[in-house]
């Protein structure tokens, strides 16, 4: 046992994680050391092809020459420094940035925190206060079936899934799809929460073709704000820089996370409409009283700001399309693979649904040279963009080799 596990099992807790099975005697855990590209290298040298970019983070590839440039650069002015009262050069840019990759004058006001949850945390606080500031009696959440928002108080609550959902929550209404949500009484309704496309942690399950389109008209219809959720789908996974673009839709507020700085640091942004941010402006009763330590982190900032340059000045999109098409072709050959129950693909983002335990699968698949996690038995796959097609071959054949084994 090397230092690092021993460490690990007598002190560490992971998330997600059973820690009896983590810490039995004759589990050897996985120690990650390095990475380039695609790819990443464990202690004893061995590598995997990282096939689910680091839980959905990492965009252009471990060592990103252009990212660690940047991250180095900011490192010679100063780390971080407080968003609370103060501004900085590289927050005040990204903000602008971010509010420019939306149809002009929809989306005007960022807000930054660390994550995830916590970017859907701020939409729903400001929600609630917007509603109370404007006198109205609007004080119901709706979100859907299977949905995943995140771990903190008010985004597990929206959670459609019953595991993260346990302790403490507030109350919201989960429907199936549009038809249970044109019963509800849509003058009470706060906002709805939505993953665009995709969800998530419900198996990479997709929405029929124009939900999202009608949801923003039920929205309209009833008055309602709408929270787009682009934690996930956000920078390229579904095939455009949005998933809110394929419908042609700009939510009222839209989370953005994991792979905002290339998946190199947390930080997160809400992005939001003048409409919203003009109902706060007054008297120190309608400040909204919500902050992290990090936000706007310089570091992190720095980051975004190259990630979004890379994008624009090397075509990513563009080059994704063929990678897309490409990973179409392999899971169609997959899907005819014994062991193999059904296939689903949004852009770049893949869930493979296997007869056998999809965690086994994923065990199993690391002796040929793979890495991901499942959600129950969905394996997923979603590697970074800078994977080159005979990688992507890799990652299939290692799945349905695995399935085989198991």
């Amino acid at each position: 046992m090397t230092d690092t596990v021993a460490q690990d099992q007598h002190h560490g807790w992971h998330p997600f994680t059973q820690m009896r099975d983590w810490c039995a005697p004759g589990h050897e855990p996985l120690v990650l050391v390095e990475g380039e590209g695609a790819i990443l290298r464990d202690d004893h040298g061995r590598e995997y092809l990282d096939g689910n970019s680091s839980i959905w983070t990492n965009l252009h590839g471990h060592r990103h020459p252009r990212l660690d440039a940047a991250l180095r650069r900011q490192l010679d002015r100063v780390a971080h420094t407080s968003f609370l009262g103060f501004t900085n050069p590289p927050a005040a840019a990204l903000a602008a940035q971010l509010c420019g990759l939306w149809p002009s004058g929809k989306l005007t006001r960022c807000f930054f925190t660390d994550d995830g949850s916590t970017a859907i945390e701020v939409a729903l606080k400001m929600t609630a206060q917007f509603w109370q500031l404007h006198g109205e009696d609007r004080r119901e959440f709706v979100a859907f079936g299977g949905a995943y928002h995140g771990d903190t108080v008010g985004a597990a609550s929206l959670g459609g899934i019953a595991t993260f959902r346990a302790g403490w929550h507030f109350p919201v209404t989960h429907v199936a799809g549009m038809e249970e949500l044109e019963k509800l009484d849509g003058k009470r309704v706060a906002a709805v929460c939505i993953e665009p496309l995709i969800q998530g942690a419900a198996g990479m399950r997709l929405w029929p073709a124009g939900m999202l389109a009608a949801l923003r008209e039920w929205c309209d219809a009833h008055g309602a704000l709408l929270i787009a959720d682009e934690v996930m789908t956000g920078f390229g996974r579904t095939g455009t820089m949005f998933a809110c673009e394929r419908e042609g839709v700009t939510p009222d507020f839209v989370a953005l996370a994991k792979g905002l700085t290339g998946g190199y640091l947390p930080l997160a942004a809400t992005l939001t409409t003048e409409r919203v941010y003009e109902a706060f402006l007054g008297g120190p009763e309608r400040t909204l009283y919500y902050g992290h330590s990090y936000c706007g982190n310089q570091l992190g900032c720095a980051l975004a700001l190259e990630n979004l340059a890379i994008f624009a000045e090397e075509n990513v999109l563009s080059t994704l399309a063929g990678k897309i098409a490409r990973l179409t072709e392999l899971l169609a050959a997959l899907e005819k693979e014994p062991g193999i129950r059904a296939v689903r693909q949004c852009g770049f983002i893949a869930g493979i649904d296997v007869a056998a335990s999809g965690a086994a699968v994923c065990i199993a698949a690391r002796k040929y040279g793979l890495l991901t996690r499942p959600i129950r038995d969905t394996v997923v796959v979603m590697p970074p963009y800078c994977v080159s097609d005979a990688q992507l071959e890799t990652i299939i054949t290692a799945i349905a080799r695995a399935v085989r084994d198991v």
